[in-house]
């Protein structure tokens, strides 16, 4: 997966190595040619500061702006290419600007601080507070009261398989989970949780077809305290900015039963307009989590980097295949390693 944003990264690291190696050698003969008319002239004992002072420079350069900013020019377009928003993109040429403009880089160590560089940037992208929603799930059980998971985005976006996804992961650790059918405006939809739940041996908690959203997730919760269920996760409509009364009913819904997260559910495939949810609905409702679907046949990658970046929120789950068991905790360390490595 993100085979495209592995790619660009990779390019740029070998740009950027192969320019700090490119003015060693011109370094280098620069020495040589001092070193001989050094020769030539009359040796002088030399202090040890001035032998170390000598040493170093031999040994130890620096990158200058001229070295770096067409390599991160073009960096900027190949991360655009690869799904990562423009302003994104230009944060993380400025970063990668700072960190390698001035750096002392020891001879053979060009590769290694090129890569930490790139490294220590992407994370920087990332560096949003972490949820560890099995702790949440966990204190709310303590406290007799179930966790409320309210699911956001996109019809096709994957909510319902995701919230599946979740279930099969809360049920593995020990949690009762219980489904809200609060998607009552797409024909269909409770039937396709009724599925998953029948699968998982789980119940859903419904109305009829054009009832009121926020009835259905108070009637699951109601259910869930009475039945001492551990977590109720309710399914929304699909929104878009143009339908405001869509939009009004989910604020609707969060206002009557606030949830403890509110979790936006992306399709990674959308590229660029992912940026673009993620600030409506954290704008509308106040996004919690992402988790994002499909990224096992996204060979860009940028998405996460974008969404991350745009609406500082932490990434719980990527979705890698159809399967329950297709939910890879997100762990920033590891994707910012395989995009590198």
């Amino acid at each position: 997966m993100f085979s495209l944003l592995k790619k660009k990264l990779s390019e740029v690291a070998k740009k950027l190595t192969g320019k700090a190696k490119e003015k060693e050698v011109k370094k280098k003969e620069v020495k040589k040619a001092e070193r001989v008319k050094r020769e030539k002239e009359k040796t002088v004992k030399k202090k040890p500061k001035l032998i170390e002072k000598i040493v170093r420079k031999v040994t130890v350069k620096k990158l200058d702006e001229n070295d770096v900013l067409p390599i991160l020019q073009d960096l900027e377009l190949s991360l655009v290419e690869a799904d990562v928003a423009f302003e994104t993109a230009e944060k993380i040429k400025k970063n990668l600007v700072n960190e390698l403009v001035g750096k002392e880089i020891r001879r053979g160590k060009e590769k290694e601080v090129v890569l930490n560089a790139i490294k220590k940037t992407l994370l920087k992208i990332l560096d949003v507070p972490s949820i560890d929603l099995v702790k949440m799930v966990r204190g709310k059980k303590k406290q007799g009261k179930p966790f409320v998971i309210l699911f956001l985005g996109y019809n096709g976006s994957g909510k319902t398989t995701s919230m599946a996804k979740l279930v099969h992961f809360l049920k593995k650790k020990g949690f009762s989970c219980v489904f809200a059918a609060a998607d009552t405006f797409r024909a269909a939809s409770i039937e396709q949780l009724e599925e998953h739940a029948r699968k998982l041996g789980i119940k859903v908690i419904k109305h009829r077809y054009g009832a009121d959203p926020a009835a259905v997730v108070f009637d699951a919760i109601k259910h869930a305290e009475a039945n001492r269920i551990d977590v109720v996760l309710a399914d929304t409509a699909g929104r878009t900015h143009a339908n405001r009364n869509l939009m009004d009913e989910l604020k609707k819904i969060v206002r009557v039963n606030k949830p403890d997260l509110k979790v936006l559910v992306i399709d990674s495939l959308t590229g660029n307009d992912a940026v673009e949810q993620a600030k409506m609905f954290d704008e509308a409702v106040g996004v919690d989590a992402v988790m994002f679907t499909k990224v096992d046949v996204n060979e860009k990658g940028g998405a996460i980097l974008s969404v991350t970046h745009t609406i500082k929120k932490p990434i719980l789950f990527l979705g890698t295949g159809q399967g329950y068991e297709d939910l890879e905790i997100f762990e920033k360390e590891k994707f910012v390693k395989d995009l590198i490595s």
